[in-house]
């Protein structure tokens, strides 16, 4: 019926909602190690993946190329997740990666410091200042992983269907009312336009992933949009012969598509 992104604070019981609300209507669960493992699966190297698990922006900015790299195996993996529909993925951008998606709901998780504080050193058994600086990495490493890849302010509300302050409200009233929303809000139709775009969006970055993976073309920026059989590339390349290779070899690989170019040419890129 719908798929739901959740976004949380480091110790705003995010993650025990999230997999309540899975439980509730027998949805997939995807997590961190889940999403990881999918990562992994398409190709990402295992020993390169912690150097992009919520880093600072200025890291992520030093290593364009990677950067890139991860970016596009992360978008795959959420898209696969996503097109399998009835699911609740968690974290890395997924709320932004599919927020355009009609049978999509975002829900953002958040507590009281001090709360969260005291929660922490309970979960981790150590004092004060330790669960206080742990937080603060935690939430200063979100924040730049949002904008170092997604020019994204995690603190923007307008980005949510749904916000809760869980400083005082039980994980099982919080689940079973998202629970409600859920059923009430997404229906067959939604659930069939959603269904329609995730599935285009994964044809452009598989094509994406295809010209840059396995034909090494150096096309900068790349994307791929879909409009009904129509595939449009987009993006900056140093010439016309490059453009000409990627129509080329997307029409030989996808034969049933439209295939069109919007990449610019910059000789001096």
């Amino acid at each position: 019926m719908a798929i739901i992104t959740i976004s949380r604070q480091i110790a705003s019981l995010g993650d025990e909602i999230s997999a309540k609300i899975a439980q509730n209507l027998g949805y997939k669960f995807f997590g961190k190690k889940e999403i990881e493992r999918r990562i992994i699966e398409l190709g990402f190297p295992k020993e390169k993946l912690a150097k992009f698990d919520e880093k600072k922006a200025g890291f992520l900015t030093a290593l364009t190329h990677a950067r890139d790299e991860y970016l596009n195996f992360l978008l795959t993996a959420i898209l696969e997740a996503a097109s399998e529909n009835n699911c609740v993925i968690v974290g890395r951008g997924s709320f932004i990666i599919l927020k355009k998606l009609e049978n999509h709901l975002s829900c953002r998780f958040t507590a009281d410091k001090l709360l969260r504080t005291e929660r922490l050193q309970k979960t981790l058994q150590c004092d004060f200042k330790t669960a206080s600086k742990k937080i603060a990495e935690s939430e200063n490493l979100q924040k730049s992983f949002h904008k170092g890849f997604f020019n994204f302010d995690i603190h923007d509300p307008l980005m949510f269907d749904i916000q809760v302050n869980t400083s005082f409200l039980e994980v099982d009233s919080i689940s079973q009312s998202i629970t409600a929303l859920v059923k009430s809000q997404v229906s067959a139709q939604k659930e069939e336009m959603g269904q329609k775009k995730v599935d285009e969006m994964l044809v452009g970055q598989r094509v994406v992933n295809l010209l840059v993976f396995v034909y090494n073309l150096e096309i900068q920026f790349l994307r791929a949009s879909l409009k009904n059989k129509t595939i449009i590339l987009h993006g900056c390349a140093s010439s016309q012969k490059i453009v000409d290779q990627a129509v080329t070899i997307v029409e030989a690989e996808l034969p049933g598509y439209e295939i069109k170019s919007s990449i610019s040419v910059a000789h001096d890129f």
